[in-house]
């Protein structure tokens, strides 16, 4: 009995020892872009990016920056971000999508702000922003899974 517990403890010592080799190398990989830190890459992994999502719009649902769709009739639109999702997650991609302007003057993410906030005011900025953030974390979830660099991004150490 003692030694059937002693080989069940040693696979899970395996397995969690591979969920963390898989979450450093994930953190690591956040790092490395420019204008995420530690406590950003961190604090993405832990609230999002450890789970397993099959698309964009089920990582955009969980945290809460998914459209809230409306119908009425033959009508089909969508309204505004639903915020029944991770409040934190979204929080951070929001305050993440802010940085992202200003450190990331380059990338695709920020010209397609550019281009859509030329002529919008504050509020209309603000609810840009919203948008920006979930297609940063779409990006960074690709990133982190697949690797692919987000078009125009910087990294640290290039």
């Amino acid at each position: 009995m003692i030694e059937q517990i002693k080989v069940i403890e040693a696979e899970r010592d395996k397995l969690l020892a591979s969920e963390r080799k898989e979450a450093n190398s994930a953190i690591s990989m956040l790092e490395n872009v420019r204008c995420i830190g530690p406590e950003f890459a961190s604090l993405l992994w832990t609230e999002g990016f450890y789970r397993h999502f099959d698309n964009r719009r089920q990582i955009a649902a969980y945290a809460g920056l998914a459209p809230t769709p409306w119908q009425s009739g033959s009508v089909d639109r969508d309204q505004g971000v639903s915020k029944a999702g991770n409040p934190r997650l979204r929080t951070t991609m929001i305050q993440l999508a802010w940085l992202w302007l200003r450190h990331q003057p380059d990338s695709a993410l920020t010209r397609w702000f550019r281009q859509r906030a030329a002529s919008s005011g504050s509020a209309q900025r603000k609810k840009i922003v919203v948008a920006l953030a979930r297609k940063l974390l779409v990006a960074l979830w690709k990133y982190v899974t697949v690797g692919v660099v987000i078009d125009g991004a910087k990294l640290k150490n290039a």
